[in-house]
């Protein structure tokens, strides 16, 4: 790989995090996070845009335990590309407390669909984003689906909400649950009112349709403590409570302003203030979605 080329260095995540004030219900689920290498086990993808500090399982355990958090969905990041090695191993460990999503290419074999699945894989993941390579190939992300189906997965897609009116067509004749990660990323600072952000919340009436009221650090203008994306959060479980699942995305690949876990936790119980909708959204949703 040449320097031209050479992937970035990220930051790591706080080593730190505060004990949350918010005691998360039995069985409260962590729906979004990654496990990044150890590299010297699992080398990350030579492609790849970003290079991470390593974050293994049992870190991600350790931060579970400490933010009170039973259940995890461990997503597949891009760092590490198709090779699932790294993710499906921590569900192992995980003895059934994890489920995972799965990056997979279009010509992936059935055997290999039919090892994740039994590794506890519920769902795959594709990225529309324009800076970790962004507009995939549509006819292969069908493919994808078409293969995925039988398997009762649903599609995760890492997609900028003002990118969801060209892909309209396309998600209104998805035949699968469709997850659109962090809020679809709006930009706080342009308001609830602002077309991308109203194109998500139209979209979220689709009942095959899903998001992560994570990532407020992604969308947010204003900086720590992150409150501008309260309004995004509110609108959106308001949209559709069924369909909502919550997620810390340690150990935040690729953030401007690195969060503090625990803070992250508070923050969803101050924008979530309503305990029968925090059950639903880190419990019974993700219980759900993920067959727990």
């Amino acid at each position: 790989m040449s320097d031209m080329h050479a992937p970035k260095t990220i930051l790591p995540p706080d080593p730190n995090p505060v004990k949350p004030k918010y005691i998360p219900p039995p069985n409260a689920c962590d729906g979004h996070c990654h496990v990044f290498g150890p590299a010297a086990r699992f080398p990350y993808a030579p492609n790849r845009s970003y290079t991470p500090e390593d974050a293994g399982r049992e870190r991600l355990a350790a931060l579970h335990r400490h933010l009170g958090l039973s259940r995890a969905i461990v997503v597949q990041a891009s760092c590490h590309g198709t090779d699932n090695s790294a993710m499906l191993d921590a569900l192992t460990w995980s003895n059934g407390a994890w489920r995972g999503v799965a990056m997979v290419g279009a010509d992936v074999a059935e055997t290999e669909l039919e090892r994740l699945h039994a590794g506890g894989v519920r769902g795959a993941r594709v990225n529309f984003v324009a800076h970790l390579g962004g507009a995939p190939d549509i006819k292969a992300v069908e493919s994808v689906i078409a293969r995925i189906t039988p398997f009762g997965w649903h599609i995760q897609l890492h997609m900028d909400a003002h990118d969801i009116k060209s892909y309209r067509g396309f998600l209104d004749n998805l035949r699968v649950p469709f997850i659109i990660d962090h809020m679809g990323r709006p930009e706080a600072h342009l308001g609830v009112k602002q077309e991308a952000f109203r194109q998500m919340l139209d979209l979220m009436k689709n009942p095959l349709a899903w998001t992560k009221v994570s990532g407020p650090e992604r969308i947010s203008s204003a900086g720590k403590p992150f409150h501008d994306a309260e309004p995004f959060v509110r609108e959106l479980i308001l949209a559709a409570p069924e369909r909502i699942l919550w997620g810390t995305d340690f150990p935040h690949p690729n953030v401007r302003i690195m969060p503090n876990d625990g803070e992250l936790v508070d923050l969803f119980a101050k924008f979530c203030d309503d305990e029968t909708l925090r059950q639903k959204i880190l419990v019974e949703n993700p219980a759900r979605l993920y067959g727990f």
